[in-house]
């Protein structure tokens, strides 16, 4: 019995051994994420910070309280315009896809996924102009809200401004 757990133990600590060299020294590093269309992504990048300085332009600094009984429904009109700015990119986006077929699929699928999050904040724009102030959510994915798998992908791929914008989420 005790060289048969020797044996057992042994077995089990080369394994583990051989998973790390491999994980170290042979397995792929490359993000399952990336596409080969560098152009593509620093094209997306460019036009991304124009998005995001469109949003910046469109900060309301004043507090609720000095916005009177329309507060709400300003604000929606705020949020509605900053989601335009994302709508405008992500429609752009689609006209002119990467050259590579997995450029192709990829970017289709985090498009398809920022669709969904736009919806989710065309609805909470609805909500604030029937007078519903409730705080900002997202689909969730997977259990993990739809902006992480958003930001994830532009990560990987070099576009950090064509994250989802935070300006709900503060």
């Amino acid at each position: 019995m005790k060289f048969f757990t020797r044996y057992l133990l042994g077995t089990v600590i080369m394994l583990i051994i051989a998973m790390w060299i491999y994980g170290l020294f042979f397995a792929s590093k490359e993000s399952i994420n990336k596409f080969n269309d560098r152009q593509w992504a620093q094209n997306a990048q460019a036009r991304c910070l124009v998005a995001a300085q469109q949003r910046l332009d469109l900060a309301d600094y004043r507090l609720v309280d000095d916005l009177g009984t329309d507060a709400l429904t300003q604000r929606a009109v705020i949020v509605d315009r900053a989601t335009d700015t994302i709508a405008s990119f992500v429609s752009e986006f689609r006209q002119a896809l990467p050259t590579s077929p997995k450029g192709i699929e990829l970017v289709g699928r985090w498009l398809d996924d920022y669709e969904i999050y736009i919806s989710d904040r065309r609805s909470f724009a609805d909500d604030l102009r029937n007078g519903l102030n409730l705080q900002f959510s997202e689909t969730p994915l997977k259990g993990l809200p739809l902006s992480e798998k958003i930001a994830t992908f532009a990560a990987d791929n070099e576009m950090s401004y064509c994250k989802p914008p935070r300006d709900l989420s503060i």
